[in-house]
């Protein structure tokens, strides 16, 4: 088994086989983990939400889901879920034009920058930053259709368990989202911290 921790706003991808599973815990809870998924026999080929929650009717994946690729292939199955469903597939990477809209100045650490980051280190440049399964994120729709995120409920030791349906290229990244915002929690209100990962 292959054990990681991911420091609190950064990210890392791994090389996950056919068969075998990736777990991804928040240790100390409330941390939402951006989730991205490659072919590794063709990067082109990525985890889709947008495919994911056409094919399951829901835009929140739960246990017993595949997650499809955007050519609508199965990429993973969500064996597990530890963190009561509390996962969103809807908002897209945090990146450096998220935070200058909502007033920060200067460089902020992203999502999107993390995925871009952690995928060179494997030797693979990517053009596009696919929309992430962003697990441990409560983000809903509200009867008039905006779109609000509560304090994050997710437990200390919260974990999803996916199983690889094809060899991926798999990429998790500590949300950095930590400003203050009102009906947009992201990450606990101390603000990000580490995930834990393990592929088996």
């Amino acid at each position: 088994m292959d054990k990681h921790i991911i420091p609190a706003r950064q990210g890392a991808a791994f090389r996950v086989a056919e068969g075998q599973r990736i777990r991804i815990e928040t240790p100390k809870g409330a941390q939402t983990a951006d989730f991205f998924a490659f072919n590794a026999q063709n990067i082109g080929e990525w985890l889709s939400p947008n495919h994911t929650w056409a094919a399951h009717f829901r835009a929140r994946p739960r246990q017993g889901d595949a997650f499809l690729s955007r050519f609508r292939r199965p990429m993973l199955d969500f064996t597990e879920d530890g963190a009561d469903g509390v996962h969103d597939m809807m908002i897209p990477a945090c990146d450096h034009v998220r935070y200058e809209f909502f007033g920060h100045e200067g460089h902020h650490p992203n999502c999107a920058e993390n995925l871009h980051i952690a995928m060179r280190r494997l030797g693979y440049q990517i053009d596009v930053v696919p929309q992430p399964v962003n697990f441990f994120m409560d983000v809903s729709a509200q009867p008039d259709g905006s779109l609000v995120s509560p304090p994050n409920s997710v437990k200390p030791g919260g974990y999803v368990l996916l199983t690889a349906r094809m060899d991926l290229i798999c990429a998790v990244s500590s949300c950095p989202f930590d400003l203050p915002t009102d009906s947009w929690a992201i990450n606990a209100s101390g603000g990000p911290t580490e995930l834990a990962v393990s592929v088996s």
